[in-house]
């Protein structure tokens, strides 16, 4: 009985179930016998990353900021909040932006890389109101951008006015990111088609910010895409756990180390003179045969550390020993009597 339960347990077969809870469910691929497990596993849109701390402190921080922003640019009552933020591939972001939508295509110059702030179509609909002197009247209201989300395309006056808020968006994206590192996001573009948007593959792994835009029942999303690839620099920065946190930065062992380098033991050589013999000339070398060195008994010495020479001076003796008076010191530093150090 032993043995057949033993088989028994060998020759188990998985689930579906068991199958999608190992690999995880993907809401794109539909049905158990479209696809197998590994082209569920290939074609997931989800993308396996790092979680980044303070990725999320500068969004918090860029919130507050961005609310402040709007709410002068508008002079409406603006709430701005983050709602989703997530890593997915940049392809099936772009599948899933609705119509109308407008894409402001940015370049993080110390970075060199690029990004993307994508408009909701509601939201450029409601800044255009309120910059035209538009107010909420009743029910209607409510209803009238959703009117003319579908049929036609951003005229040339909404998109120059939508281009001042969307250098405002990255004026406080930069100042979220200030206590962290210095960047300047420069506009570049504004483009209607998500083709022309396109700032890197589709299979690349981007990180996606949405945040919520509330005037008082109207407004929309915005959405920032900032792919891992221009994150890189900075990465190090954003895996941080609290502000100032410092990997691998001990300034106590620092000091110590620093103190014990000058108690290091080197090796000095003085060097009389470097003579270049032949090979075979060497090999014939044997006890009693004689060197001689084509120097004078006043000529100066090199005194070396390794391959590096520096200082120079003339042999002599001390105290019935051999010795050498330094006479002159090599790379030295304007002002001061220490030779350079090298690198």
């Amino acid at each position: 009985m032993a043995g057949l339960s033993h088989d028994s347990d060998e020759d188990h077969v998985l689930s579906q179930a068991e199958i999608d809870s190992f690999f995880g469910k993907d809401s794109v691929v539909t049905g158990a016998a479209d696809s197998s497990g590994i082209e569920r596993v290939v074609s997931t849109s989800g993308v396996s990353s790092e979680r980044l701390p303070m990725l999320e402190v500068v969004f918090d921080r860029f919130t507050r900021i961005l609310t402040t922003s709007l709410r002068n640019f508008t002079s409406d009552n603006v709430e701005a909040s983050m709602d989703r933020l997530g890593s997915q591939r940049f392809g099936d972001y772009l599948e899933n932006v609705p119509g109308q939508a407008m894409f402001a295509v940015f370049k993080a110059e110390e970075w060199d890389n690029y990004g993307v702030v994508v408009l909701s179509s509601s939201l450029i609909y409601s800044i255009v109101d309120a910059l035209l002197g538009g107010h909420i009247r009743g029910d209607s209201a409510l209803t009238a951008p959703a009117s003319r989300q579908t049929g036609r395309h951003h005229t040339a006056i909404e998109r120059a006015l939508i281009e001042p808020m969307v250098r405002i968006i990255l004026d406080d994206l930069e100042t979220s990111f200030s206590p962290l590192c210095a960047v300047n996001f420069h506009f570049e573009r504004l483009e209607m088609n998500s083709r022309f948007a396109m700032i890197c593959r589709a299979g690349n792994g981007v990180v996606t910010a949405r945040f919520g835009i509330d005037m008082e029942g109207r407004g929309g999303d915005v959405d920032i895409v900032l792919p891992h690839a221009t994150l890189e620099p900075v990465r190090d920065i954003l895996l941080q756990q609290f502000m100032g946190e410092k990997f691998g930065h001990d300034g106590i062992w620092e000091n110590h180390l620093a103190r014990e380098l000058w108690q290091t033991d080197l090796t000095l050589d003085a060097v009389l003179e470097e003579q270049t013999m032949n090979l075979k000339d060497i090999m014939k070398l044997a006890p009693g045969d004689q060197l001689v060195l084509r120097r004078k008994p006043d000529a100066p010495v090199s005194l070396r550390c390794g391959e590096h020479v520096l200082f120079t001076g003339r042999v002599g003796r001390k105290q019935g020993q051999v010795a050498v008076k330094i006479e002159d010191v090599l790379n030295q530093k304007p002002g001061t009597d220490r030779a350079t150090s090298y690198s």
